[in-house]
């Protein structure tokens, strides 16, 4: 039975990350802007993220994997990151569920040592 916790909580990580390419993609494109300005803040922001993401974050893909004090604080600047986009839509309760459930899938990859 914790196995299929674990394996759940990791799927999780999973689905908040790709929740974290949606929220920047949801923030470019709802910006006050001009179509152009948010077609490129709609598809650019997610890329940035991608980026970070592949170079530092990706599990078993990084270029530059980091490890402790430092995975940790990529963790928060990038799901933190998916929560202020949010936020800054104008979507404060997803952001704060976001930010919620990100905390308690860290605490529990911590508790678990899936870290």
């Amino acid at each position: 039975m914790l196995s299929i916790a674990k394996g759940a909580n990791l799927a999780l990580m999973f689905f908040l990350e790709l929740g974290v390419l949606a929220s920047a993609a949801y923030w470019g494109f709802t910006l006050n802007a001009g179509l152009v300005l948010r077609i490129v803040a709609g598809l650019g922001a997610p890329a940035v993220f991608i980026a970070v993401w592949a170079l530092f974050g990706a599990a078993n893909g990084a270029t530059f994997p980091l490890t402790g004090f430092a995975r940790a604080a990529l963790e928060i600047v990038w799901f933190g990151g998916g929560a202020a986009l949010l936020y800054a839509a104008g979507a404060a309760t997803p952001a704060a569920i976001f930010a919620a459930t990100f905390i308690v899938n860290a605490i529990m990859r911590i508790v678990w040592k899936q870290v």
